[in-house]
């Protein structure tokens, strides 16, 4: 007679489970260090992808989190083309006058991300496709004035 394998039985759960007490204390701490490390290099992987993506240093990535993250690091990455832009030797009188109206629009639009934060999420969507086409406009024209 063939006995039939019938899966996973209360007796074998008792197995095994009195083999893990026999094998846990031996095995956790030489497998605790090498799960650790794993879990901090895939961490280390995923934080250089999402700082990468952002385009901002891994230092300044907690300063971009939130669902308006994406549009808080584009805001800042226009402020810091608009200082560019100002320090130019070759900056004319109509680069510098935009350069300050698009500083205050800035502002504005990082307010606006902030307070869309707390909507709902057709309100937070629509205020974010908002926020994004004037951000794309004042880039456009920022890379124009940089000759880019």
């Amino acid at each position: 007679m063939t006995r039939k394998k019938d899966g996973f039985t209360p007796a074998r759960a008792k197995n095994a489970i009195a083999v893990a007490k026999v094998l846990g204390p031996v095995v956790l701490p030489v497998v605790t260090p090498y799960v650790v490390q794993g879990a901090a290099a895939v961490r280390d992987r995923w934080d250089r992808r999402r700082a990468r993506k952002l385009g901002v240093s891994v230092d300044d990535l907690g300063q971009y989190s939130g669902r308006g993250g994406t549009l808080h690091a584009r805001i800042a990455g226009a402020a810091t083309g608009l200082n560019e832009l100002r320090v130019k030797d070759s900056a004319t009188a109509d680069e510098l006058a935009f350069a300050d109206s698009a500083e205050s629009t800035l502002h504005q639009l990082a307010a606006a991300v902030r307070a869309a934060e707390r909507m709902p999420t057709p309100r937070r969507k629509a205020a974010h496709r908002a926020v994004a086409a004037e951000l794309d406009r004042i880039e456009d024209r920022l890379l124009a004035a940089l000759g880019i």
